[in-house]
């Protein structure tokens, strides 16, 4: 399947024709701040698979795991775009808001449930994990 999408100002853009590996929301306290919002979904594809056109500006930080998480940004409007995680280092994020067809993410899974907020009324058909989606 083929998936692109950018920036809210359209400086910064990408597209990938892989599959992606993995699709899930996140909603540990790191992810929650960084997106404003209960949690933060994501779409992992192998390292190298995604063209970018524009410069994206990373940001890193600590996640709850204490891994480096690092997260691409338009440099001019501040979407953020992309993530990279140290502890999974052959694949790359996408944020599936900025599809050009947001309905192609599919989550497969809710991590870091433990640090959702009582708000947060996530997918009762989705598997839970308290933390890593990776086990």
């Amino acid at each position: 399947m083929a998936y692109s999408g950018g920036c809210l100002c359209g400086n910064v853009r990408y597209a990938t024709d892989a599959d992606a590996a993995f699709g899930g929301n996140c909603h540990c306290t790191d992810c929650q701040r960084a997106s404003g919002g209960p949690y933060a979904p994501v779409m992992m594809f192998p390292m190298g698979t995604v063209s970018i056109t524009g410069i994206p500006k990373f940001f890193v930080s600590k996640g709850d795991s204490g891994n480096a998480i690092e997260r691409g940004f338009c440099q001019n409007c501040g979407t953020q775009l992309f993530l990279k995680l140290e502890a999974i280092p052959g694949l790359f994020g996408i944020r599936p808001g900025s599809l050009d067809d947001p309905s192609l993410y599919q989550p497969s899974l809710d991590f870091y449930v433990s640090s959702a907020q009582p708000w947060d009324h996530m997918d009762p058909g989705l598997p839970k994990r308290p933390l890593s989606p990776r086990g």
